[in-house]
């Protein structure tokens, strides 16, 4: 197979995205004070997802923590689904995120967890699904239809919908710099972003490890996904604490590190180091973001966003998501359609 990049919908999503980010957050941060009154004298986040949703809600995570000052964990909905065990959720706000809204694990555990006695809330792009049906209160995303079958635009809005979660839940943050999140991907976008030099040296590999720390784990993590399911590459998403704890054994000559990171942030200097450890390892290290600190130890570098530490995610996906397209034509798999995936996953 020899798709051409402009023929594949994924590359035009990955285009949309400033687009969609701008209409997400023209519909959402005016509702911010909605979050404030559902989680009035709430104590803890407990968010609820699969698959991309769920490296989202890695994000949602570390900023509720780092930003609003909230406790803040993600469910394992086979206790409601499954075990079928009744908590007590009294005190907690439970946010769902489905892109479609209807995998029905995510619904009835969104449902159990209303049962339990949490207050609700829907993150999804799925106007008027059963996930918006079971929660008290909604934020639908405004990415449009995505064709492809890994996300793409879906997953950033679902960011910016967490970004304006956490600025309604009290979080010290500017949404001015919110709001020049898309500004900064068009930028990107504009100015090129040459991924086939690391297209090239990855073409051959049969896996990969992908890294990041705080903030930029959910970046990694969902790197990772896309790297398995459009390249069908055994790519391993680590925090790089837990890759230094034991796994770093994997990385070697043919098994080459990505090391995702925003260009500032207290985990910026740890991640350099990794950095330096995979090089002095024998293996590849390809940098994505990091500021000048990363690129100096890197095999080589894709730039990252100028944003902040807390939307740097946002913006340091869009080259992975471009390198994931790209390698996918290279190993004569289309993108858009890898197999054995669809656009909704039910799990039993």
């Amino acid at each position: 197979m020899n798709l051409a990049p402009d023929s594949t919908a994924m590359r035009a999503e990955i285009s949309e995205q400033p687009a969609a980010l701008r209409a997400t957050l023209d519909a959402l941060l005016p509702r911010s004070g909605e979050i404030g009154r559902l989680a009035a004298g709430l104590h803890q986040v407990l968010l609820i997802a699969r698959g991309t949703s769920d490296n989202a809600a890695v994000y949602g995570s570390y900023l509720v923590q780092a930003h609003a000052g909230m406790l803040a964990t993600l469910a394992s909905p086979s206790i409601a689904t499954c075990y079928r065990r009744r908590l007590d959720l009294s005190g907690v706000l439970a946010v769902a995120l489905s892109q479609s809204g209807r995998t029905e694990e995510i619904v009835d555990t969104l449902a159990w967890a209303a049962e339990c006695g949490a207050r609700t809330l829907a993150i999804t792009n799925g106007a008027g699904s059963p996930l918006t049906a079971v929660a008290e209160l909604a934020f639908v995303t405004e990415a449009g239809p995505e064709r492809a079958v890994p996300a793409t635009k879906t997953f950033t809005t679902q960011l910016a919908a967490l970004a304006v979660m956490a600025i309604g839940l009290g979080a010290d943050l500017d949404a001015g710099e919110l709001r020049g999140v898309p500004d900064e991907i068009d930028r990107m976008l504009a100015e090129g972003i040459d991924v086939e030099p690391i297209v090239t040296e990855l073409a051959g590999a049969a896996g990969v490890v992908v890294s990041g720390r705080g903030l930029a784990y959910s970046a990694a993590l969902e790197l990772a996904l896309k790297l398995k399911e459009a390249c069908y590459l055994h790519a391993m998403g680590l925090s790089y604490a837990d890759l230094l704890h034991g796994p770093m054994a994997v990385v070697d000559a043919q098994t080459p590190a990505i090391i995702v990171a925003a260009d500032s942030g207290p985990v910026l200097a740890g991640t350099v180091d990794l950095a330096r450890r995979v090089r002095a390892a024998g293996a590849q290290a390809y940098g994505i973001g990091g500021g000048p600190g990363l690129a100096q130890v890197s095999s080589r570098v894709l730039a990252g966003p100028r944003l902040p530490e807390w939307l740097a995610p946002l913006g340091l996906i869009v080259p992975g998501q471009l390198l994931t397209e790209a390698l996918a034509r290279r190993r004569g798999i289309d993108p858009d359609n890898p197999r054995g995936l669809s656009k909704v996953t039910q799990t039993a």
